[in-house]
């Protein structure tokens, strides 16, 4: 439970940030979903998903990136650069207002950051040098060009205060373009733009500046800011201290402190390798320094932790972004006592920066209806159903959770001893414990939801005779692949599923054969066991399949355990000493006790045929196809839904 009785909880204090007064001191972080049209224009799944989160119980809700200039976007962002976008938006403010919820919007220019294939030409910066991430040599503004994008961001905050917005969070974090100019690392300049820290920050001050004159001395303005940039060259936080004194005495109304650039995505949108709350100090240091509301950030997922940082003193509120896609409703259920129901963000980063980097719309692994909230697919069934459901993975638990909802009479078959399934070994992997969260929720769910749960049981097509269910779901995942390589059923060679249960001994030297995420991780999980371990890989690189941040520390961790890498290498045949490989034509062997096949997996789907004629079927998951947990989970959902 939580530290005190919810009624004197820290987290439902109200506090006062600026002109608006909030409820509690949960807020949303700026997260850029691709659910505004190309435009920038506000559609119906933009303004359903925030909704959703006001009527969740948030305090502060602060949007993604609202573009002061098309030429400012890295992505598909909302827009406040002309008077046309104001009606959607303006729409918006009021669905959020009716729960209680105050929203800020954030604004910004992407500078260097911007994304050639968005804006169609060459970014701008303070200096002309590219973002290693980005690649494309920006053009330097001139001064005329400053004076134009300061007043560009008054007239969209003053857009904003026209749409309801209770506020404007200058965006001048991440290394966007406000950030370019702050930093000493982006910005080359001698002029007065440049140089010491009184020119480099001319322009966020004329910004604060230009919006305290359109907008008046009663409309909130936040200032969001890496307290350190974790970059070769960058701030760190003792400067960002500093600067935070300057904004105070600009007139800013809060503080909310972040950390990284593109350079260092990691920092910007911390994976689950990274602890929670891992910038908590930064907010602590800012704090010392000003007076005004500090806002802290950064993998921050249960808000009991919320509570401890603000029992401490360390912030006065706490952003909570990527827990509020995981769970719209966690401060609801929290003041409820509803703890256990809280949907918990593992940090996988599948659906919301994945997708994000490909610029399509963001979901969510553990809310399979993130996005979708505009369609309002939640509802019960009109004639319930026995619904069976074979295989207890992520997709299965999750059909059985929705059909449950749904109404229906559920029963799920596992034939193992437990729920989870493949996922269940998703945790095993070092770094990768939060993983846990997701199998351990739909199990509670499940069978806090009525479903009959059947372990140690094999469906089969005679039991299915027997019960006679209107609808199964089939979601038996997938099996691992054995190529049909010389050897490969020897006794020394195991699945990286089984080495990874524990189901087998792995001995001695291990080669990893299949440098994908699976075989990758499975390496480095038994080079921390102290094992010499070495992975072979056909392509020319590993762990592609894995998402961007993630692949960095992994990759990282290979490195710093020493983990041999063969790539461009493939596996001839094994025997009882190792393994025969090929490499650029040339064959050679090499020794090992154990070698364990990552060389992927295939559907498991042969219920699918045996149960033909005898009811409807549905198939999904990895049983369907070999896709991710993001598919799988929001298929799961579908079909329990609409069984």
């Amino acid at each position: 439970m939580s530290i005190k009785t919810l009624n004197s909880s820290p987290v439902f204090a109200p506090i006062t940030v600026g002109s608006i007064k909030l409820k509690n001191r949960l807020v949303v972080s700026p997260m850029v979903t691709v659910f505004c049209d190309p435009d920038g224009f506000a559609t119906e799944q933009y303004i359903a998903y925030h909704e959703a989160k006001a009527k969740g119980g948030w305090g502060l809700i602060i949007t993604e990136d609202y573009a002061v200039d098309p030429l400012g976007r890295g992505f598909w962002t909302a827009g406040l650069w002309k008077d046309e976008q104001m009606e959607g938006h303006a729409r918006l403010t009021q669905r959020v207002h009716q729960y209680g919820a105050k929203i800020v919007a954030q604004i910004y220019h992407a500078g260097r950051q911007a994304s050639y294939d968005v804006i169609g030409e060459q970014p701008v910066s303070a200096s002309p040098i590219p973002c290693p991430v980005m690649g494309h040599i920006p053009r330097e503004l001139t001064i005329p060009e400053i004076k134009k994008i300061v007043s560009e961001f008054g007239d969209t905050a003053l857009r904003a205060k026209k749409c309801g917005f209770d506020g404007v969070e200058v965006h001048g974090a991440h290394g966007y373009l406000i950030a370019q100019f702050m930093s000493t690392y982006s910005n080359k300049r001698c002029d007065e733009y440049g140089g010491p820290i009184e020119n480099r920050m001319r322009f966020p001050l004329e910004i604060i500046a230009d919006i305290r004159k359109k907008c008046g001395k009663d409309f909130t303005v936040i200032f969001r800011i890496s307290g350190d940039e974790y970059i070769p060259g960058g701030r760190t936080i003792e400067e960002t201290k500093l600067i935070a004194t300057m904004l105070e005495k600009a007139g800013v109304d809060a503080v909310h402190v972040s950390a990284g650039v593109y350079g260092s995505t990691w920092a910007v949108i911390p994976p689950l390798n990274v602890t929670n709350g891992w910038i908590v100090n930064l907010a602590e240091e800012v704090k010392k320094v000003v007076n005004i509301p500090v806002i802290t950030v950064g993998r921050i997922n249960d808000p009991r932790m919320a509570e401890t940082i603000l029992a401490s003193g360390k912030a006065d509120l706490v952003a909570m972004g990527r827990a509020s896609l995981a769970d719209p409703e966690l401060p609801n259920k929290f003041s409820e006592g509803r703890y256990d129901d809280i949907r918990h963000c593992i940090g996988c980063q599948q659906g919301c920066l994945a997708r994000l980097f490909n610029n399509e719309p963001i979901r969510c692994v553990v809310n399979p209806t993130l996005g979708f909230e505009y369609l309002n697919e939640t509802k019960k069934a009109e004639i319930p159903k026995k619904v069976t459901v074979v295989g207890g993975g992520l997709a299965g638990m999750e059909a059985a959770r929705a059909a449950a909802l749904a109404g229906h009479d559920v029963t799920i078959y596992e034939k193992s001893d437990r729920l989870g399934g493949q996922f269940s070994l998703a945790p095993i992997p070092p770094f990768k414990g939060n993983m846990a969260y997701l199998p351990s929720w739909l199990a509670r769910q499940i069978k806090k939801l009525g479903v009959n749960i059947k372990l140690n049981t094999e469906y089969t097509s005679a039991v299915c005779d027997e019960e006679k269910p209107d609808v199964v779901i089939i979601a038996t995942g997938s099996t691992p692949a054995k190529p049909p390589i010389p050897g490969i059923n020897g006794a020394n060679v195991v699945t990286a599923q089984d080495a990874l249960s524990g189901k087998v001994t792995v001995k001695g030297k291990v080669l990893v054969a299949g440098g994908g995420m699976i075989g990758c991780e499975t390496a480095t999980h038994f080079a921390m066991q102290g094992k010499q371990v070495a992975i072979v890989e056909l392509l020319p690189e590993i762990a592609t399949d894995e998402e961007s941040t993630r692949r960095e520390f992994l990759l990282n961790f290979i490195e710093q355990k020493k983990i041999q890498v063969m790539k461009g290498t493939k596996v001839v045949e094994i025997n009882e000493k190792g393994a025969r490989l090929e490499k650029d034509g040339k064959i050679f062997d090499f020794d090992a006790d154990t070698i364990i096949i990552a060389l992927g997996v295939k559907p498991n789907s042969a219920l699918a045929k045996e149960l033909e004629g005898k009811t409807e079927v549905k198939v999904i998951g990895d049983a369907l196809k070999i896709r991710n947990a993001l598919d799988a989970v929001r298929e799961g959902f579908l079909a329990g839904m609409n069984a």
